[in-house]
């Protein structure tokens, strides 16, 4: 059987692209017959009703803007059980017979969780961090890699007119993607990431060598989870080297701005997939991308698949440095 009412939520951080995601829902699923109805502050605002029909109209204007018109928050009364009984009988109460819920692991979770209590669910990878297993990208990953190598580029500026090692802390608890790749792309000498052991000495000999081949700068990306706080890494580099060492934070800089062409061309055709599975009758999927193809898979088999450390990305970064 079809779904002919569909609900669509934002959930866990925003994500450039998220608003692109919402629009192709909303619009494919008019076009298709349907009934849309956005869902604000994804689950906390699920839990209390916070629910509104949407039309074509509803999503004018929002493709080129970062964080999402649904609004987003974390809900910790949404993982308890009762939490989970409520979302699910305000869904049967307004009638939506589906969900689309575009987020993170912690977001795709609670959808699998509500996948078990009988509900339709769609997941829409939308988290800066590219940390699930079972998409090659997410939404809002390049877009946040594109912020932080503007970043590296002028911080780079600095570091060399005045002689500097920098440490630039990006995002990444437990996935050091963004850092790696904008470490790449950047030109950093090096990069931390939680996947992967680092050696402060190892460092410090480097940060020496290069200065004493002349270079004038010393670029080091670092991911927020990697087990030493930024200013003591500074303080211990520039106490064993000499150089003096700043530490920038770019936190939440890195979840807004405009979306890039990638995030908004995946949010677009994975929200696509998501509406036309529904349509067909669909029981609950993730949508990802693999290999530059839309993908589903059975959500529960997607949560199961792990990221792996493309670790060839890491030494290829020490090999440029040198």
């Amino acid at each position: 059987m079809d779904k002919r009412k569909i609900g669509v939520l934002t959930s866990g951080g925003d994500a450039p692209g998220m608003n692109a995601a919402i629009r192709c829902a909303v619009r494919v699923g008019c076009d298709l017959g349907m009934e849309i109805y956005g869902i604000e502050r994804g689950y906390e605002g699920l839990l209390e009703g916070a629910i509104f029909p949407m039309d074509r109209n509803s999503v004018a204007d929002i493709l080129h803007k970062g964080g999402t018109m649904l609004g987003t928050a974390r809900s910790e009364r949404f993982k308890t059980e009762e939490g989970l009984d409520r979302a699910a009988e305000i869904l049967d109460t307004f009638g939506i017979d589906a969900l689309i819920v575009i987020g993170g692991d912690g977001s795709l979770t609670g959808a699998r969780e509500l996948s078990e209590r009988g509900i339709t669910v769609m997941g829409i990878p939308g988290t800066i961090d590219n940390d699930l297993g079972f998409t090659d990208v997410t939404v809002g990953f390049d877009t946040a890699v594109t912020t932080c190598l503007e970043a590296i580029s002028k911080i780079r500026d600095t570091s060399s007119a005045h002689n500097r090692v920098f440490v630039i802390e990006v995002m990444g608890r437990d996935c050091g993607d963004i850092a790696l790749y904008s470490g790449l792309a950047g030109g950093a000498e090096t990069v931390l990431i939680p996947e992967l052991p680092y050696d402060v000495n190892e460092i410090c000999k480097n940060i020496i060598q290069s200065s004493n081949r002349g270079k004038q700068h010393h670029i080091i990306i670092k991911s927020e989870g990697v087990g030493i706080s930024s200013m003591e890494l500074a303080e211990e580099i520039e106490r064993k080297t000499g150089r003096e060492t700043r530490v920038v934070v770019l936190s939440y800089l890195q979840r807004g701005g405009t979306p890039t062409s990638t995030d908004r061309l995946a949010a677009t055709l994975m929200a696509e997939k998501a509406v036309k599975l529904l349509a067909e009758g669909s029981d609950s999927k993730a949508i990802g991308m693999v290999h530059g193809e839309i993908v589903a898979f059975d959500i529960e088999e997607a949560l199961t698949i792990k990221r792996e450390t493309v670790k060839t990305i890491y030494d290829l970064i020490g090999v440029l440095a040198k």
